[in-house]
């Protein structure tokens, strides 16, 4: 399911631009662009070559929106494709393919929604029909899609009994009434059901030609037919380049200037600052040594990212409770290592200390509040506080030493995390031993879902800008789950959340507050690390990319070249 998005954080934490909203103390040089030039205009004749040079990080597993679960996919399907509604340059769901905003039932359950005069790429119109048949091929049980039961479970009407196989397809909230009238009802009311709607799970497809290409739709760049700002072009299926060129058919293809993208595979972090320096690539992303050594250049772009990383504390192995069942073992682990030297000396790129799973400067209420404003920090390193913890947990199971294993991955900046972590916690735990266990990402994901394993080092970004995204991660025999913690008081908030209170965003907000509380301070279920940032070196003469925080990092609508020499 949603755990492919683990393999992006922490390639995050190595080479990867990550999306943020600014915070209120450090502003991102996007969004000082926009108050240079708030109406977000281009010259009207560009003074240079409208083509930008660009590092990615992995090949493109897939390019179908129904199957796609990782980032490489998301960034390209966001400037390739989109749906009802897109984000903007402010990172706030706006209309796209629909005309503007639904009319929305009483209720809060039926959302109607008039859709604009788009096009695919071959010049046939983008219709309801398109979005009703590419929301049940995501739901569908044979297709295999890793989002479509996550996004749609509990929210659209009847996903879970389809995703489960009890309900057909065709029984899922959705409806075309006409060619442009969209028509979808909800299980429940969603707060946050627009930014949903920029997902690329609820992308259109169109149903004759996916059925035409078969198995080969979405293998290779001629197999796709797109309806955003740009064709996906040059993509073999397999290859370590392509390039995005401007689509003439887009709806909105006044607003795109670049004329070109070229992309490049590159995993090295040398490599990429050497071609950035040598003029081959407008982007470099910085971490660690490179991070230090260029943290005063003028190009830099430092910015904090939604995405935290954490431990899981797994309490049932094999069908036995493991001693991080006990309470004060976890704790003592929680508050053990110090989070401060780990972000501003190993990572130093714009990570901070995360003492919470929600987190900073991205989830704001209707006053303008941050959500962190609603809890204290918890889980604060106190290595004093841990040995007493330990000692008392250790007492009760009866131990004198304890031997762990602590799962990872096997990438060169998440074997330098775990490591510092194994050293501090060993330094300030008496008799423990943690042993490190770094595995290619696809084993990890094996062994968490088996639920195999002591401790895991995870990650977790957003889906859509609300705190559940984080928080119903943990409740009973959630997928994402798999550590066998539970908590009654922690489901009931939850389920209020989603429920009775969704109408309510005051108390909705206290509910959620509350069950953040009971995660981390009163149960420590799981042992929050960081919160990832990114350092990122620019040309100057590259404007208007826009990071966002969810759904895919990059939106490249808005971008031009601006002042190259």
């Amino acid at each position: 399911m949603k755990n492919h998005r683990l393999f992006l954080l922490l390639v995050l934490a190595v080479s990867l631009i990550i999306a943020a909203c600014s915070g209120k103390d450090e502003q991102s040089k996007a969004s000082q662009e926009r108050e240079a030039n708030p109406s977000g205009d281009v010259p009207s004749e560009p003074d240079t070559v409208q083509e930008l040079n660009l590092v990615d990080y992995s090949e493109i597993p897939t390019m179908d929106s129904a199957i796609a679960g990782d980032v490489a996919g998301f960034n390209l399907l966001i400037n390739v494709n989109e749906g009802l509604y897109r984000l903007n340059q402010e990172n706030t769901a706006e209309p796209a393919i629909a005309e503007g905003k639904p009319e929305i039932s009483e209720d809060g359950l039926v959302y109607t929604f008039k859709l604009r005069n788009a096009n695919w790429s071959d010049g046939t119109p983008v219709t309801a029909q398109d979005f009703v048949f590419a929301w049940q091929r995501a739901i569908d049980p044979e297709t295999g899609s890793p989002y479509g039961p996550y996004m749609m479970a509990g929210t659209i009407k009847n996903a879970e009994a389809i995703a489960a196989g009890e309900m057909n397809k065709t029984e899922l909230g959705i409806e075309a009434a006409d060619d442009r009238t969209l028509i979808i009802t909800l299980e429940r009311p969603v707060p946050y059901f627009m930014s949903l709607m920029a997902f690329p799970t609820f992308f259109p497809q169109q149903e004759d030609f996916v059925a035409g290409k078969g198995e080969d739709y979405a293998s290779n760049s001629e197999n796709i037919l797109y309806n955003g700002p740009f064709l996906l072009k040059n993509w073999n299926g397999t290859g370590t380049s392509w390039s995005l060129e401007k689509n003439s058919e887009y709806w909105d293809s006044k607003a795109v200037t670049l004329d070109k993208i070229n992309f490049d595979v590159v995993k090295d972090t040398n490599t990429e600052v050497n071609l950035y320096n040598s003029g081959e690539k407008d982007r470099a992303v910085l971490t660690g040594e490179f991070a230090r050594q260029y943290s005063d250049s003028p190009e830099i772009i430092k910015e904090k990212d939604p995405a935290i990383a954490y431990m899981k504390f797994n309490q049932e192995r094999d069908g036995k409770k493991t001693p991080l069942a006990n309470e004060k073992i976890r704790k003592a682990i929680a508050k053990a290592f110090d989070k401060q030297e780990l972000t501003d000396s190993l990572l130093a790129d714009g990570a901070v200390p995360a003492n919470y799973i929600v987190p900073s400067d991205f989830i704001f209420d209707e006053q303008g509040n941050d959500f962190r404003s609603t809890n204290e920090e918890m889980l604060e390193f106190d290595a004093e506080e841990a040995k007493k913890l330990w000692a008392q947990g250790m007492e009760e199971e009866g131990l004198n030493e304890l031997t762990l294993e602590l799962l990872g991955d096997d990438i060169a900046v998440a074997k330098i995390v775990d490591e510092y972590i194994k050293n501090q916690l060993e330094q300030n735990l008496d008799g423990l031993t943690l042993n490190l266990k770094a595995v290619p990402f696809n084993v990890r994901l094996e062994l968490d879902e088996a639920q195999d394993y002591e401790l895991q080092s995870a990650a977790w970004g957003p889906d859509y800008q609300d705190p559940m995204t984080y928080l119903d991660l943990f409740v009973t025999d959630s997928l994402q789950n798999r550590m066998s913690y539970s908590n009654s008081e922690f489901d009931a908030l939850i389920e209020s959340a989603k429920g009775q209170l969704a109408m309510d965003p005051a108390a909705r907000w206290d509910a959620m507050a509350q069950a953040e509380r009971i995660l981390i301070e009163e149960d420590a279920a799981i042992a929050p690390v960081f919160q990832f940032g990114s350092m990122v070196l620019q040309k100057p003469y590259v404007k208007g990319i826009v990071k966002h925080p969810f759904g895919g990092q990059f939106g490249y609508k808005w971008a031009y070249i601006s002042g190259k020499e």
